[in-house]
């Protein structure tokens, strides 16, 4: 079957070159007898003007503009003669073979042509001023003759139109010379660009060089779109936001768009520019230069690019997009000097105008959501807190989301950022103005964990929140650049608070089961040993269905940190299986026979049981670490599966 096919692709190329050579043999016998005809002609121009020449002469004719006139008419003769093989050789060479050799011998048509034209229309111009028309002698055939040699010159000179008009041999030289340029510039090499440099010469010379540029931006600009093509930018036309959505679901595309744009404008783009520069060098053509860049930095996507930056801008107000606006701005602020380098100049002045515009879209966008961080904190204050006592999760993004802005990365961005904005608006800038601020930020959110606090109803409950919480902010505070900006007395107060409320938990909870154990009256005469049996049993069922009351209320309650679960459930040991393993080891003895019935724990299971509290239950995570859509390099997954809305919760 292969076999046949390639006999099928065969035929199918032999019938192709066959109807070619068939044109070509057609197109080379009209050019011969074209050929055949002007050169009839041109024997009889000369034979013709020898004869004028010698009749005059022998009827003593003034002969003077005839004898002017048989140099330029020979000159004539030989000027077609060199045409023809040019246009020959126009016709039949192979512009890719030898350009340099091909436009050689285009130019030297040009010259011939204009030569010829030149030539004829002097030779006209003195055989139509010639004084031998005068003569009375021979008047008959001086005047036939002298018209038909008019009339030969006539059609010679305007040879150079013919070859000139659409169709014409010089301009189907000059559009195959257009065709070698664009297969030159698709893959352009440095010793390429003598030889591109040439054919814009000649081109340009004939008045195509609108032409040269539609071939040179369009093959140029396809290049680039090749190498965009494959980093997959259609998010760039895909993705729209409105006031009311959120950055969120494309923080990767803003990512990519970063890298991208980077890759288009330092690599494709700069090289585009010096190629630009080294093809039209030429003082004539550095207007055309910027020009050529900017239609093909225009057609290659860069409008794209910038509108994609402009459809993030529109996105909803909340921190993450002032992270990621911060990150556009960086990546906009490396590439500054490539912009204003590549983009300078009044061709590129439509490029600057919307680069300019973005970068104000992303300054201002900054500075509003920055200057309302607190303000946004603020607003959750109203909101119910974790039922369990975990640490919210606007607390725990608040915090990871100030260090990361912290970080040296964001933190120098947004003193710029900010430093333009301030420097728009003609105000003074200062860096305490920042940093008073992200300390504001975190003084409104002690305040909204004492309100939070307030809001439960269990004292116990409440106390947990608040040992959990300042335990979170002295512990993942310590040691980063917030706890820096904050201070250590700051963090040390909340170690203290810690203590404080722990210790608070312990005695409004677990505190009061102990006093449940207690001894007295329990020994029925003073010195004996007869127990009596009925308290004792009524004080151990007292103190179990308190401990499963408070065990049970509490198994919902969570810690939010693995050494604060250790410290907590040690306190609680300590508290809880001393008295109750001493108070079994003294009175057991006297019900050995009813244990099973009075005794639901021992000693060693209520130390496993304890042990286990505060646990974080499983698939919760998310709900005790829950942020708010103030995320950035934060965990994204937590944000995404909390569905947050516009403004953080508190739980």
């Amino acid at each position: 079957m292969q076999g046949i096919e390639k006999i099928k692709a065969a035929r199918e190329i032999l019938k192709c070159s066959i109807e070619k050579s068939r044109e070509l043999g057609i197109q080379i016998n009209n050019r011969c007898w074209r050929l055949e005809s002007s050169g009839q002609r041109l024997d009889f121009l000369a034979t013709a003007l020898r004869n004028l020449a010698c009749k005059c002469t022998l009827y003593k004719m003034s002969g003077h503009d005839f004898d002017r006139a048989i140099g330029p008419a020979a000159s004539v003769v030989k000027i077609f003669d060199v045409i023809c093989g040019l246009e020959n050789s126009l016709s039949t060479d192979d512009p890719s073979d030898d350009i340099l050799s091909y436009l050689t011998t285009l130019k030297w048509m040009e010259e011939a042509l204009g030569l010829l034209t030149d030539n004829c229309k002097l030779v006209v111009s003195w055989l139509e001023t010639s004084n031998c028309i005068n003569s009375s002698v021979a008047e008959s055939w001086y005047v036939v003759n002298v018209n038909k040699c008019l009339s030969i010159l006539g059609e010679l000179q305007a040879t150079e139109e013919r070859f000139r008009a659409k169709g014409g041999p010089l301009m189907s030289a000059l559009d195959k010379v257009e065709i070698e340029l664009g297969s030159m510039v698709t893959d352009i090499a440095p010793d390429d660009i003598q030889n591109v440099q040439a054919i814009i010469d000649r081109l340009a010379a004939n008045h195509r060089l609108d032409k040269i540029m539609y071939i040179y931006v369009e093959v140029r600009s396809s290049n680039v779109r090749k190498a965009l093509e494959a980093l997959d930018l259609d998010y760039l036309e895909e993705i729209s936001l409105t006031e009311f959505d959120s950055v969120l679901r494309v923080v990767p595309q803003i990512d990519q768009w970063a890298k991208h744009l980077e890759f288009a404008v330092k690599y494709l783009l700069d090289m585009e520019h010096r190629l630009c520069i080294e093809v039209f060098q030429k003082a004539a053509f550095k207007d055309k230069c910027m020009d050529c860049f900017a239609k093909i930095a225009v057609q290659s996507g860069i409008h794209s690019f910038i509108k994609f930056g402009n459809t993030i801008t529109k996105g909803k107000k909340e921190a993450i997009k002032m992270l990621k606006l911060l990150d556009m701005f960086a990546a906009l602020n490396k590439l500054r000097s490539d912009f204003n380098r590549l983009f300078s100049g009044r061709a590129c002045g439509e490029i600057q105008t919307q680069t300019r515009d973005l970068i104000k879209k992303v300054v201002n966008g900054i500075c509003e959501i920055f200057w309302e961080l607190s303000l946004q904190v603020e607003l959750q204050m109203p909101t119910s807190p974790p039922m369990d006592g975990n640490v919210p999760r606007l607390v725990i993004f608040v915090i990871e989301y100030c260090n990361q802005l912290l970080e040296d990365e964001y933190w120098s961005t947004l003193i710029q950022v900010v430093e333009i904005h301030q420097g728009w608006n003609q105000e003074s800038f200062e860096k305490g103005l920042l940093l008073n601020e992200m300390r504001n930020i975190i003084r409104v959110l002690e305040l909204n964990l004492e309100a939070w606090a307030k809001a439960y109803e269990d004292a116990s409950l409440s106390y947990l929140f608040l040992m959990n919480n300042h335990w979170y902010l002295c512990k993942y505070m310590r040691g980063t650049k917030l706890g820096e900006l904050m201070g250590h007395e700051w963090i040390r107060g909340h170690e203290e608070y810690m203590e404080y409320y722990e210790t608070l938990y312990l005695k409004e909870s677990w505190g009061k089961l102990p006093a449940l154990l207690n001894e007295e009256g329990l020994v029925l005469f003073p010195g004996g040993r007869a127990i009596d049996r009925q308290l004792l049993k009524k004080r151990l069922k007292e103190f179990t269905e308190a401990f499963d009351n408070m065990y049970k209320r509490q198994s919902n309650w969570e810690l939010c940190d693995k050494g604060l679960r250790w410290r907590v459930s040690q306190l609680v040991l300590h508290v809880i299986v001393p008295s109750y393993s001493s108070y079994l080891k003294k009175y057991i003895p006297s019900i050995e026979f009813e244990v099973d019935q009075h005794i639901k724990y021992t000693a060693e299971t209520l130390e496993n049981m304890i042990t286990c509290l505060f646990e974080p239950k499983v698939g919760k995570y998310g709900n005790a670490t829950k942020c708010t859509e103030l995320s950035g390099k934060l965990d994204y997954s937590i944000v995404a599966n909390n569905h947050l809305s516009s403004t953080p919760a508190a739980a």
